[in-house]
């Protein structure tokens, strides 16, 4: 590497000034080169020298003056109350802080890019002003400005804007007024801001105007674009004989005025007239002919994963190395995917993309539905990321006990009432705010609460307390500007909230001088790497494709030498280029996947030092692996060792029941019914936003049983025609039956949310049309057993490793009665209500008897059959299945490729279903047939067990542990 700028630097200090530095002075536009210019000049002195005084140029500039610096927040509050004093002196209505504060950054924003360019206040609001009147049409604003502008006056209009247009000339010509009484304010609060520094300085109004006096010589270190207070500052200091000006360039950018990344230092040399103490530029950029190395990322985060396997393949040296965001966002992502070997980092972490912005944006967005909605209730995923948030520090039994609350009761919404987490360390974090002066106080507090519970002291918590304390001093600044005005509304508070906390940042301390640097673009000035990758290197992000929000038309301030948009990008250009000069292994990387917010193009200064440059680029493109998935490992659970003797024990000794769900779910998955009722793994607690089909089967079997209850136990005969008495019974039994299943009182459909009105309506078409089918096909019916009477119980011998056991087998019926049909027959009829997919159709009765049967139901209801008759003692029970959406087509009747399942060939069937039945079970109890998946089985993205069936391997050692 070429000697870097900063030892330039070191060596003519000696050369001039030899050992006499206690009096000099060196300023740089920040403070990060301060660090390595002194061991640079400790290396090049080789021995203990006094120290000269280093300075930030905002440090230097503010020793001219004894005032104190305004937080921007107190800049804003003092702006509002002189706007409001001056619109009651045009005799205007006050505005509200709503209503200002939309603008009031931009005004801030302009009167300081006015005081740092020096130009004059009146006159360019006046021709500001001017030039409204005559631009009726608002030309100079972009679509997006128009947009901005319909955002905080709702009166803008395109077609027609005369009332905008004279609020705006009213505002040109007060601008002046209240930037005489801006400054005037903080003169009277003996405060000050940079900008007006700047000004005071440069045009000898400053308490200290000769502040270079204090120095026998300053050195002005790598400086760039310079704003017109410094130019003339810098002027006036170089003819005085007490300023030198070190400037960082190289002649291939330079001397070459279609080169972008010259235009400041250019004007700097060849306009403003300062002499570079490093006497002529090096010509090295030009002639470089090393390698690029260029890197197209399939994706964003993916450039930090990509450069995370280069610093693996990196032999560790005693080289210097950086990695410098063009694209700052990619920050967290990048600290993620350093390898562990990583040493010092010294960058800041912002609080908007730590955990803890997501626990005080979590409780902003809370309160500010509560307080701008006037809600008593909010969505059941907040609540969800509160107690899931590691920073709450929920604990696990109140977690668990809240999730079943609300998947017990299917609470879309929470009410707040209902919610004081205990175990918190936020127990209060949902407690509405009733008065606009708690919001901050309320907030403060949950930051201490937060500081309080982080005990340790290692790095990220001291990173997590560092940001906490930054976020509560300016809180406590937005609250004192609060104090002094009228009461904001509560959702306008948490708005002005999130905004100020926004920039909060927690530098994460560590060696400026060893191991591997990270920085943006911008702080890389002064600085040389060996190694530098720069990340983020896209066209739109380098250079920047806007500017911030501004009222001085794109026209106007290039006519006064305001800052432009083409001034960001040779600014852009300058910090890119510049590393291309001194750094032997240069890495870039960009995003190439096009998406709304990348163009996928690399930055055209790439393509610029590669049309124009001997540079060697060497472009690849990061290749995603073609994943081809191997077939899931087969998971087998064997049956013995504590397998066994669980199931030995639960079905056999104790005698647990199998019931009818229990068989199908076997015939399905074996290996599901092993991790449901053998290692008895339940189903989390959850809450679906999507309809709920076993919620919509159990609110129609309870109305069905409240309707027929009444009948039960008579002997004789009901004409099905009593039943139509009862249709207008259905809605008001379902509303009650909703309530139930969500353990509340509901008392009529205003009191259902939206899916369970849709759950109402459904329901009450499936109860009156099984009504209205009872009534068009029979004449009469007699109530034999209904859903709750009483569970079916029967002992059901199995051979077990040659000897006969007994295993329990149980079934819930839905309904069993005597009908009489309209040619006099009576039936005895097993019913079962289904309001899924089922269907009465069959192809193969063996199809049906088998692994992975095709009809679930017609084995269930022959279980059913088959457990009552054994039980009661009687016979010829026709089973009947009942699906809602096929029953007046397809009637209710089983029925295959050998007929309607009645008569001689439904008993046949049932002495089939018996042996299938019995052979089932035995297999479900032989030792040498593991449970296993049944591959041929559709696995449903709401099966809680898919991530069994896909990803566990169980190890087939004796004694498997279950739970």
């Amino acid at each position: 590497m070429n000697k870097p700028f900063l030892r330039l630097v070191a060596e003519d200090i000696k050369n001039r000034f030899g050992n006499d530095l206690p009096e000099i002075a060196i300023v740089f536009n920040n403070k990060r080169p301060i660090t390595y210019l002194k061991k640079h000049l400790a290396d090049v002195y080789g021995q203990a020298i006094w120290s000269p005084q280093f300075f930030t140029i905002q440090e230097f500039f503010s020793l001219s003056t004894s005032t104190t610096e305004a937080s921007s927040l107190s800049q804003f509050f003092y702006l509002y109350q002189l706007h409001n004093e001056l619109l009651q002196r045009e005799g205007h209505e006050m505005e509200t802080l709503e209503e200002f504060y939309p603008i009031a950054e931009i005004i801030l924003s302009d009167f300081s890019q006015l005081d740092y360019d020096l130009v004059n206040i009146d006159h360019i609001y006046m021709e500001l002003y001017d030039t409204t009147k005559i631009d009726l049409e608002f030309q100079h604003f972009t679509v997006e400005q128009q947009h901005f502008i319909r955002q905080f006056w709702q009166s803008f209009s395109i077609a027609g804007h005369t009332g905008i247009q004279q609020r705006f000339l009213k505002l040109w010509k007060r601008l002046p007024l209240l930037y005489k009484a801006f400054k005037e304010k903080l003169q009277q609060e003996k405060q000050s801001n940079y900008p007006t520094i700047y000004r005071d300085l440069a045009e000898g109004r400053a308490e200290n105007p000769h502040v270079i006096q204090g120095f026998k010589q300053v050195l002005f270190v790598g400086f760039n674009a310079l704003n017109n207070a410094e130019a003339l500052l810098f002027k006036q200091w170089q003819e005085a004989g007490k300023a030198l000006f070190y400037f960082d360039a190289d002649a291939y950018y330079l001397e070459d005025k279609q080169q972008e990344a010259g235009l400041f230092i250019r004007r700097n040399i060849y306009q403003t007239g300062l002499i570079n103490a490093l006497g002529e530029s090096p010509h090295i950029l030009g002639s470089r002919t090393s390698d690029v190395h260029l890197y197209a990322s399939t994706g964003k985060v993916s450039q930090t994963k990509l450069l995370h396997e280069i610093l693996k393949q990196t032999e560790s040296t005693d080289k210097t190395s950086a990695i410098l965001l063009a694209d700052e966002s990619l920050l967290v992502p990048l600290l993620q995917s350093l390898p562990d070997a990583t040493p010092n980092i010294t960058t800041g972490y912002p609080l908007v993309q730590s955990p803890l912005f997501g626990i005080l944006d979590l409780w902003m967005d809370v309160h500010k539905d509560i307080s701008h909605l006037k809600k008593d209730k909010i969505p059941f995923q907040a609540v969800e990321t509160f107690i899931n948030h590691p920073l709450t520090k929920v604990s696990r039994k109140e977690k668990l006990q809240l999730q079943q609350y609300i998947a017990d009761k299917q609470l879309y919404e929470v009410g707040v009432d209902d919610l004081t987490i205990k175990s918190s360390v936020l127990p209060n974090f949902f407690k509405p705010i009733t008065k606009s002066d708690e919001v901050i106080p309320t907030l403060i507090d949950l930051v201490d609460r937060l500081l309080a519970s982080i005990a340790e002291q290692d790095r990220i918590r001291q990173i997590e307390s560092n940001l906490l304390v930054e976020t509560k001093k300016t809180l406590y600044q937005l609250k004192l500007g609060f104090d002094k005005i009228e009461p904001l509304s509560i959702s306008f508070q948490i708005g002005l909230i999130k905004k100020a906390i926004a920039p909060v940042n927690s530098a994460i301390e560590g060696n400026p001088l060893q191991g591997l640097q990270i920085m943006g673009l911008l702080e890389s000035r002064c600085l040389n790497f060996d190694n530098v990758y720069i990340l983020g290197a896209n066209e739109g992000i380098l250079p920047k494709t806007s500017n911030s929000p501004t009222f001085l038309p794109n026209a106007l301030r290039r006519a006064y030498g305001l800052p432009i948009l083409e001034n960001q990008d040779a600014l852009s250009a300058y910090l890119f280029y510049r590393h291309f000069q001194y750094s032997d292994h240069i890495h870039v990387f960009y995003n190439s996947i096009v998406d709304e917010n990348s163009t996928g193009e690399e930055s055209r200064f790439i393509k610029q030092l590669e049309f124009e440059s001997k540079f060697n680029f060497i472009k690849k493109t990061q290749q995603q692996s073609i994943f081809f998935p191997s077939p899931p490992t087969e998971v087998t659970i064997e049956k013995k060792g504590k397998v066994w003797d669980k199931m030995y024990h639960t079905f056999i000794e104790r005698g647990r029941r199998i019931s009818a769900t229990a068989l199908t779910t076997y015939l399905q998955s074996p290996l599901q019914f092993f991790l449901k009722h053998v290692a008895e793994i339940k189903e989390p607690p959850s809450i679906s936003q999507e309809f709920e089909m076993n919620k919509l089967g159990t609110v129609i079997h309870e109305v069905m049983e409240k309707i027929f209850l009444p009948f039960k136990d008579l002997n004789e005969f009901i004409p099905t025609q009593r039943l139509k008495d009862n249709l207008a019974d259905v809605d008001a039994l379902i509303v009650r039956e909703i309530g139930n299943q969500y353990l509340s009182e509901f008392k009529d459909l205003d009191d259902l949310n939206s899916l369970q009105r849709i759950m109402h309506k459904i329901a009450s078409e499936y109860v009156k049309m099984y009504l209205q089918y009872d009534i068009e096909n029979y004449k009469a019916f007699r109530i034999i057993e209904l859903e709750n009477d009483k569970d079916y119980t029967l002992d059901f011998p199995i051979n077990i490793q040659g000897k006969v056991e007994t295993v329990n087998l149980y079934g819930i019926i839905d309904r069993v009665d005597e009908v009489i049909t309209h040619d006099d027959q009576i039936k005895t009829r097993i019913v079962d209500y289904k309001t899924g997919g089922d269907s009465i159709i069959f192809k193969e009765i063996d199809k049906v008897f088998a692994a992975n049967t095709e009809n679930k139901a017609l084995v269930q209801t022959l279980f059913y059959s088959y457990i009552f008759e054994q039980v009661t003692g009687r016979t010829n029970l026709e089973p009947h299945l009942y699906v809602a959406r096929k029953m007046r087509e397809d009637g209710t009747l089983f029925s295959g490729k050998f007929g309607v399942m009645e008569g001689e060939y439904l008993i046949e069937q049932k002495k089939n279903f018996v042996d299938f039945l019995k052979a089932t079970l035995e297999e479900i109890f032989n030792a040498e047939i593991p449970f296993r998946h049944n591959p041929d089985v559709h696995i449903y993205d709401s099966d809680p067990y898919t991530l069994f069936y896909r990803n566990a391997v169980t190890p087939q050692a004796e004694g498997n542990e279950i739970g």
